[in-house]
């Protein structure tokens, strides 16, 4: 068995800086293109994401340049969703980022350690304690002397070549799950241009208009037995880029949203409305009735039409733009109002129609079904392996 050796990051990092202060990257700084910054939204795993939505001109990004961070350099979030750690891939889409005000970025020493078994480290239980363990418990989340306190972080490690064999491992899985995501979202977008060549772009002038009422059932009455086993679903859990899995919560029923197997959640809630939480429900064979958030606007499909039909109709932009125009109450909780979004007009497509696209989505939807049934094993696999791997529990 390969011996491990004790560390403090200070140890291991070359070189470490934090964020620009927020008088020196405002809002009026953002351009449409230009030098990218990271921020929260792109540390959701181990790497760095490039779903980049704010750019500063390389002039602005060039007068903060300890803020700007590499390839294989690791970015942590200071406030927050403290906790949030990842590392910049080398096939990144971009050279350089320019980390936002929330985060600091670390350079490490590459003969020491590897940087993906590093971060996978503070992917596990006891790494995310050990990055908490300074943060403050009121107000706002935030990490108490970041710079100082992440380089009196402890850790073992294995030998280099063992680092680089474990953090392979996982990132063979990692890189599985992604391109089962990437595919899937390649099947929505069919999904969605098949929905727009049938009811937006060609509709048969014949057919009669009317509103969404006459095609998708909105919040739909369903009982559960008051404690009766529901899987769960928060908010939180909802992504923003498409129909991925969902975690679950196996809780006794209380209150909330009712949805069964084919419906479709929308956000009802600003800013989340905005940024496209939408999910379409798929229990895989763990049951057929749940429950969530009452923030949750639950569509149901109605006269024969595919159940994605709905799904589809929350991602289209003229849709999403009606629930948005609804808003009403405060400017910080505005929520969709429910009667408004019943009001939007649809033309009501005819049966021929309807099979077509039932026919086309029988072939698109089972395999986005499949892929989120093989992403889930091996994000069960990953998540098994990791604790066990990074503390010497089991070896290659």
């Amino acid at each position: 068995m390969s011996k491990w050796k004790e560390y403090k990051l200070g140890d291991l990092i070359k070189d470490i800086a934090a964020g620009p202060f927020g008088s020196n990257l405002k809002v009026e700084c953002f351009v449409e293109s230009g030098f990218p910054i990271i921020d929260g939204a792109n540390l959701k795993g181990v790497k760095v994401t490039d779903n980049i939505t704010k750019y500063v001109t390389e002039e602005k990004a060039r007068s903060l340049h300890r803020a700007i961070a590499n390839r294989n350099d690791v970015v942590v979030t200071i406030s927050g969703n403290v906790g949030q750690i990842a590392y910049i891939p080398d096939n990144s889409k971009y050279l350089e980022y320019l980390v936002s005000q929330r985060q600091f970025r670390a350079t490490f020493d590459e003969t020491k350690v590897d940087v993906p078994f590093l971060v996978y480290y503070f992917h596990t239980r006891v790494g995310q304690h050990k990055i908490l363990s300074f943060a403050n418990q009121v107000g706002v989340p935030a990490l108490a002397q970041p710079l100082k306190n992440f380089r009196e972080i402890e850790l073992d490690l294995p030998p280099l070549d063992e680092q680089k064999r474990i953090a392979g491992v996982l990132s063979s899985l990692d890189d599985k799950i992604d391109l089962l995501n990437r595919e899937n979202a390649t099947l929505e977008a069919l999904a969605e241009t098949l929905f727009r060549h049938y009811f937006i772009d060609n509709p048969d002038p014949s057919w009669k208009e009317g509103t969404i009422d006459d095609v998708i059932e909105i919040n739909p009455a369903r009982r559960l037995s008051k404690g009766e086993n529901a899987p769960y679903l928060e908010m939180a859990n909802i992504n923003t880029q498409g129909c991925a899995p969902l975690n679950w919560y196996n809780r006794p029923f209380s209150s909330g949203s009712k949805y069964i197997n084919g419906d479709a959640l929308m956000a009802r809630i600003t800013p989340c409305l905005e940024n496209g939480k939408a999910a379409y429900i798929d229990f895989l064979g763990n049951g057929q009735v749940g429950w969530g958030s009452t923030e949750f606007i639950v569509l149901r499909t109605r006269i024969g039409l595919h159940p994605f039909f709905a799904y589809v109709l929350t991602r289209y932009s003229d849709f999403r733009d009606h629930a948005i125009s609804s808003l009403v109450g405060s400017s910080g909780r505005q929520r969709v109002d429910i009667d408004n979004l019943r009001k939007y007009s649809i033309s009501i497509p005819d049966e021929k129609t309807i099979k077509i696209f039932n026919h086309d989505m029988d072939n698109v939807v089972p395999k986005i079904k499949n892929n989120n049934h093989e992403i889930l094993t091996l994000i069960q696999i990953r998540d098994g392996l990791l604790p066990k791997l990074m503390s010497n529990e089991i070896t290659l």
